[in-house]
């Protein structure tokens, strides 16, 4: 029987070294990343998902931070197929640069990027405190998707390198925990007011 590989070229059968996250990074044999939302009637339906069609999905809503849209994500939304291909080709490049699969590369930059713990406010009597908190292990997986979406758009608006360099420059960065990628940065930010906070 034929073995399913990601774009017919990469094995998604990978190491996730983090056991909190195994659960929460799927990884089944699949040729094309994409289900077109059948699993959101599902609890946790977000974990059915391959992790690249989640990376795939947070491409295409770069610009979104927080409640607020800080850039237009306009040429991306809808667009699946187009995404799909900038992620192909940001994964034929990390395999050029690494010669290392590029998809053990994605999980291992979410790893690094991942943080563990993080602030949120609570209310006693009218008087908002600061708490640090853990992070739960599907938002963990969220954040740092965000974060190397938003790193690469960041860095593509910024100068005159486009979408596919930039995100590959920020899954090997993050993949090797540099403190030059956004996201890794961002998590050492996040987690050192969560120091801050306790």
């Amino acid at each position: 029987m034929m073995e399913l590989k990601l774009f017919n070229r990469w094995d998604s059968a990978v190491n996730v070294s983090d056991p909190s996250l195994k659960q929460f990074i799927n990884l089944e044999p699949r040729i094309v990343p994409q289900t077109f939302g059948r699993n959101q009637q599902k609890r946790f339906w977000k974990s059915k998902m391959h992790i690249v069609e989640r990376l795939v999905n947070k491409v295409a809503v770069a610009g979104h931070r927080g409640k607020k849209h800080m850039r237009t994500s306009g040429r991306n939304v809808g667009k699946v197929h187009k995404i799909t291909n900038i992620v192909r080709e940001v994964f034929e490049r990390i395999e050029k640069k690494t010669k290392s699969n590029p998809v053990q590369i994605l999980v291992q930059a979410i790893e690094n990027s991942a943080p563990r713990e993080e602030v949120t406010v609570v209310e006693y009597g009218g008087i908002r405190h600061p708490r640090a908190v853990d992070v739960a292990p599907q938002r963990r997986v969220d954040l740092a998707l965000r974060w190397i979406t938003q790193g690469a758009f960041q860095a593509a608006a910024k100068g005159k390198a486009g979408i596919v360099s930039t995100l590959t420059k920020e899954l090997i960065l993050a993949s090797e925990k540099d403190t030059k990628s956004y996201a890794v940065s961002k998590r050492y930010e996040v987690e050192r007011q969560a120091m801050s906070s306790r």
